[in-house]
């Protein structure tokens, strides 16, 4: 059994997980900073730093005492160095360094991205080749992985990604900072009374682009409101929502009707949203030689866990990195392909 202690601070969750065999979670201990940031309707990354400082240490007490494990029944030391606020990164992985240097436990560099995949792990294990669909706040991705550990992209978002617009749809009609849920939750109280577009709907390619929606919602409140207009905010959250689903859904379809896969995951911060579960879910049975393997609602925010099984991967690949490692907060997955 491998014992992986594993730190997450890309953003504004402080977490550390101890992981056994990348599938199983002894401990997963969050402090969440979500109260700290509603008052900005986002994340402020020196807010973001100063609460990680405070709360790192109590984390990491947090996750040894509740797995029940000494540090010398560990075997390595998984931390996230990319991608990221850096500020936020730096204080995550100056944590990590530190315990793995008291503990004499080497050192493994995980991407964060790679992190959402491996979490589907904690649901049933991922068969290859697979597909993964990871939406987040600041990532929209199809990643094809034809083995464990080899990712390469084969669409990503031009400009905004999914959650963004969730975020800044939520901020244009003032609902509090993330936005997702609630908008998820209105948009089961609405209808879609209104249309906005869905963009490159019929371009020959596997990539997205969410900032001409987020335009069009944003035109059509202020339209609205200078006609003296009341809006529907149920409608106008459900005609959103599906645009965005329909985005994510072209996309999927298109690249599993492409590239055969045993497996299909739904990974990131906006797999947790009912109705992209639920519409991929009814997708995949039209491909019924995929498995439709989602990440378990509560492992689809940051979290040290998801870590800990992207880092068992490098484990047992033998990539560890020195105490000269540092952040990479632009990292993305062409920098992992095998």
């Amino acid at each position: 059994m491998t014992k992986i202690i594993s730190f997450e601070s890309s953003a504004d969750e402080t977490s550390v997980a101890i992981v056994e065999d990348g599938c199983t979670i002894l401990s997963n201990a969050v402090a969440t900073q979500i109260n700290s940031h509603q008052r900005f309707g986002g994340i402020v990354p020196e807010v973001a730093s100063r609460h990680h400082i405070e709360w790192i240490t109590r984390v990491l007490d947090d996750a040894l005492q509740t797995a029940h494990v000494k540090p010398t029944e560990l075997d390595a030391v998984a931390v996230t160095y990319g991608p990221g606020l850096v500020g936020s990164l730096l204080v995550g992985l100056m944590g990590a360094k530190t315990f793995a240097l008291a503990h004499n436990l080497p050192i493994i560099p995980v991407n964060h991205l790679a992190g959402h995949i491996a979490a589907a792990n904690f649901n049933t294990p991922i068969i290859y080749p697979a597909l993964a669909l990871m939406v987040s706040g600041g990532h929209t991705e199809l990643v094809l992985m034809r083995e464990e550990n080899s990712f390469l992209v084969l669409g990503e978002t031009r400009d905004d990604a999914a959650g963004e617009s969730f975020d800044k749809v939520g901020r244009l009609l003032k609902l509090p900072y993330p936005a997702g849920k609630t908008i998820d939750d209105m948009a089961h109280l609405g209808q879609a009374t209104i249309k906005f577009p869905t963009a490159m709907a019929h371009e020959d390619n596997y990539d997205f682009s969410f900032s001409g929606l987020k335009s069009a919602v944003i035109n059509y409140v202020h339209h609205a409101e200078q006609k003296g207009e009341t809006i529907n905010r149920n409608d106008l959250a459900t005609s959103f929502q599906n645009a965005v689903v329909d985005a994510l859904l072209g996309r999927t379809r298109r690249a599993l009707q492409d590239f055969p896969v045993k497996s299909f995951v739904l990974a990131g911060g906006v797999a947790a949203n009912s109705q992209l579960r639920q519409t991929l879910s009814e997708l995949l049975e039209q491909f019924p030689n995929t498995q439709f393997i989602p990440v378990p609602r509560q492992y689809t925010g940051d979290n040290a866990a998801m870590i800990g099984a992207a880092g068992y991967w490098n484990y047992k690949e033998k990539k560890f990195a020195g105490l000269d490692l540092n952040t990479n907060p632009g990292l993305d997955f062409e920098l992992l392909e095998s």
